[in-house]
């Protein structure tokens, strides 16, 4: 098995740069992974394909405004700080100070030890967020520092939404539109650096019909960092080095799982995220999912892989050589899998985070 096996030719201008005006009414490219038969549909017709008994899980993390850009502190020069993760430092936490593992423009003027301090204005310029770069981050495989957040204001919370912005994906460029876009209509908690984009279809009301159907809801987290949108440079994807996310995946999911599967339904997850989280949380020992909170996962899904919990996936078109790619040429063939892409390109489907989307049953 090679990095190469999971490349493909992705026109520049399929990549969709803004969201489907409605978001239930983007295309839906049908897999059927026993078979490789297709089927062109819209999303949702997503009622078609799941039977009462079913449980959909969706993750259910909303986008941080982790994207900040402001000025070096004495010398005026323009700078980005960008939010991957918090991290423990040598002060104690509290609402308006707080340590996070970053990534920084220009790299080289704001290193550790040599006192680079950021700030950040609001939208009148007052500012409201101030970082200071104090170490490497552990491992800083890429340049990832630790910065000290502080603000003026009552709250972190409050000073990141002040003078944040949210983070789009590298090859969406200059999009204009309503940021809301870029979250699920269910999402909590703000905790990840990028949307679990496959559930970007969904809409309330479509949500409330599958529950008056006889389909259940449920919810996992998976805190989605930048690496989602990296490729794997390894010739052989075995020797490339996992990123790690923390996980939460809730007793009350576990049970529904329990009783779904008890009944023959079949568990299906909304995006690859919420595969990572369910797959990570099986208890192989044991034979039996268990709850997790905020653990740690570092799974790789390949071609060869067993899925222990998820017996179909919503998902998005992904990035070529991306972990992704093996996530679901594991889940459906490769063979199969390519030639879904094949069919979604000579049909000019839309690619990527803000695209179309894919149902493999």
């Amino acid at each position: 098995m090679k990095t190469a096996d999971f490349d493909y030719e992705l026109p520049p201008e399929l990549i969709a740069q803004a969201p489907a005006p409605v978001r239930d009414e983007c295309r839906m490219l049908v897999l059927h992974r026993s078979t490789g038969a297709l089927e062109d549909r819209i999303f949702r017709d997503l009622l078609d394909y799941l039977h009462p008994g079913d449980l959909l899980v969706a993750n259910e993390t909303r986008v941080l405004p982790a994207r900040l850009l402001g000025a070096k502190r004495g010398t005026g020069g323009a700078a980005e700080v960008f939010l991957l993760r918090e991290a423990a430092g040598p002060e104690p936490r509290t609402n308006k100070l707080a340590f996070w593992e970053v990534l920084v423009r220009p790299g080289k003027r704001l290193k550790p030890g040599t006192g680079a301090v950021v700030d950040f204005p609001d939208e009148n310029g007052q500012v409201v967020l101030s970082a200071e770069i104090v170490d490497w981050a552990a491992g800083a495989q890429k340049g990832e520092r630790v910065a000290r957040l502080t603000t003026p204001l009552p709250s972190l919370d409050e000073a990141l939404h002040a003078a944040g912005n949210t983070p789009l994906p590298p090859y969406i460029r200059d999009y204009t539109g309503d940021k809301e876009m870029y979250q699920t209509v269910y999402a909590k908690r703000e905790s990840s650096a990028a949307a679990p984009t496959a559930g970007l279809h969904f809409t309330p009301e479509l949500i409330e019909r599958c529950q008056q159907r006889g389909i259940g809801w449920e919810t996992v987290e998976l805190e989605v960092g930048l690496d989602t949108f990296r490729v794997v440079d390894e010739e052989r994807p075995e020797d490339h080095a996992m990123h790690t996310e923390l996980y939460t995946v809730p007793e009350r999911t576990v049970a529904a799982i329990e009783e779904a599967k008890a009944r023959g339904g079949r568990v299906v997850a909304v995006g690859t995220t919420s595969v990572r989280s369910l797959e990570s949380a099986w208890d192989a020992d044991a034979g039996t999912l268990r709850p997790r909170e905020r653990e740690a996962t570092s799974l790789f899904l390949l071609p060869g892989s067993r899925f222990n919990v998820v017996d179909a996936l919503i998902t998005n078109f992904h990035v070529p050589r991306s972990t992704l790619m093996m996530l679901v040429s594991a889940f459906a063939t490769r063979d199969h899998i390519m030639a879904a892409y094949q069919h979604a390109i000579a049909e000019r489907y839309r690619m990527l985070s803000f695209g179309d989307a894919m149902l493999i049953v």
